[in-house]
């Protein structure tokens, strides 16, 4: 690339000035091992001078794909700010940049941010547009947060999710940078980001404490996503103290990534809703002559699937009987109480109703024709966890295989994903081959029933 010389040789100067003391490169593996943190420096160039707008920092991700940022970076010190601002400006100035960059660094935050602690990653540019500002011009005001919001599947390992956005909605007090809206599809072949949410206070606890609200009231339903998580890492209490690093997520990974049971009221509204009795106003609601009318409704949440019963009392009053406990709900004033505790907001697409509560709980609607089928079948179909392109089969009809064994490859926004078995067991069938295109939930491989 042309300047590309210049640009590099510019970095080292800049890089010399501001430190000398790390020449022993043992020493600096030594040190990234311990606490690495990634801080990035925005700038802005006409072509002739350029100026910076101080930094973010971009520690917390996961696949080394940035998570939650935050600017000011936690601990920063002015000497530090200078010396970053400084190297990122005179690089961009060598090359005669024109437009937004970004300069990017890798930080060694294991005693403190300091002046001779930073190194060079890569610089990403960003939109052209001119700035003619000065540097003594700008000046940092508050702290803010961007956390992204993302279609994931995150207790499988952030696998990315696909499907069409049913119900979405920001809470009030925050900034969502978003290019979607209820009704529009997450596709296998875009990033499956929907927003970024941003918040922005006096002082970092403040900032950080509307990010808290901002995520905790956010609405989606539609497809899984990561704001359970987002809301895990807001309450890291390492994270609310500034301590981060790239290697936070990876260590408290089980914590961070840990579903909430959804509680008996949640369980309880969501009966209501997939029956159809949330919003009855007929006086004559429950009504029977020998006896209350109980209805019946299976729903699945995860990995379990919970057999409801819901007594109806009258048009503002039902007994819920879910997991061997009894909820009771009644209505005041025009709103649904769950063993007195106001009900969530709630949607239903479908047979998929989401109440919005721990940051959004999905229930299916089991149709009980399908369910004895459904699970009959369990553990002896692979399916698809996403649509994407079938890039390999390893095993063909008659094979037998090995709990954990490859069985298909599967490529998804720009991503592979290896499918295996869930058990020992014998290849019935293959559904698919190489090349086709197949959809969330299609069936590739049929396992033999066991024996």
């Amino acid at each position: 690339v042309e300047g590309a010389s210049e640009f590099l040789v510019a970095l080292a100067s800049a890089r010399s000035e501001a430190a000398s003391s790390f020449d022993n490169s043992d020493v600096l593996v030594e040190k990234f091992v311990t606490s690495p943190r990634h801080v990035e420096i925005q700038v802005f160039g006409d072509g002739m001078d350029a100026v910076h707008l101080f930094e973010r920092d971009c520690s917390l991700q996961r696949r080394h794909q940035k998570v939650i940022e935050e600017a000011p970076a936690p601990g920063m010190t002015q000497a530090m700010r200078a010396a970053m601002g400084e190297a990122a400006v005179k690089a961009a100035k060598a090359i005669g940049y024109k437009g937004a960059g970004t300069v990017e660094f890798i930080v060694d935050g294991s005693d403190g941010l300091r002046a001779d602690g930073f190194w060079f990653m890569e610089m990403n540019t960003r939109l052209q547009v001119e700035h003619p500002a000065r540097q003594e011009d700008l000046a940092i005001k508050g702290h803010s947060f961007e956390a992204r919001l993302y279609a994931e599947d995150v207790p499988a390992g952030f696998l990315p999710a696909t499907g069409t956005l049913t119900h979405l909605r920001f809470a009030g007090g925050c900034r969502a940078d978003t290019g979607v809206r209820a009704g529009d599809e997450i596709s296998p072949f875009y990033d499956p980001m929907i927003a970024k949410v941003i918040t922005h206070g006096a002082t970092r606890e403040i900032a950080l404490a509307q990010m808290r609200a901002a995520l905790a009231g956010t609405e989606v339903a539609g497809t899984v996503t990561n704001l359970g998580f987002l809301g895990a890492l807001c309450a890291h209490a390492g994270f609310g103290r500034g301590e981060v690093d790239t290697g936070l997520i990876g260590r408290d990974l089980e914590v961070l990534v840990a579903l909430p049971e959804a509680s008996g009221r949640v369980k309880a509204q969501a009966a209501l809703v997939a029956l159809g009795l949330i919003e009855a106003r007929d006086p004559m609601t429950g009504f029977s002559l020998w006896g209350a009318l109980t209805h019946r409704v299976a729903l699945r949440c995860g990995e379990e699937t919970l057999d409801v019963a819901v007594t109806v009392i009258g048009p503002d009053a039902c007994d819920v009987e879910v997991a061997g406990a009894v909820v009771e709900v009644r209505r005041a004033d025009g709103r649904w109480r769950f063993d007195g505790v106001p009900g969530a907001q709630a949607a239903r697409a479908g047979n998929v109703v989401t109440v919005f509560a721990d940051y959004g709980v999905a229930f299916e609607v089991v149709d009980p024709l399908a369910r004895d089928t459904a699970e009959g079948l369990a553990g002896n179909v692979v399916e698809a966890p996403m649509p994407g392109l079938v890039k390999a089969v390893m095993v063909a009809a008659g094979d037998t295989v090995a709990k954990g064994a490859p069985l298909a490859v599967l490529e998804a926004m720009k991503m592979e994903h290896t499918l295996v078995a869930a058990r020992d067991g014998v290849v019935a069938e293959v559904l698919v081959k190489t090349g086709d295109q197949v959809s969330a939930k299609a069936a590739l491989v049929l396992l033999e029933e066991e024996a």
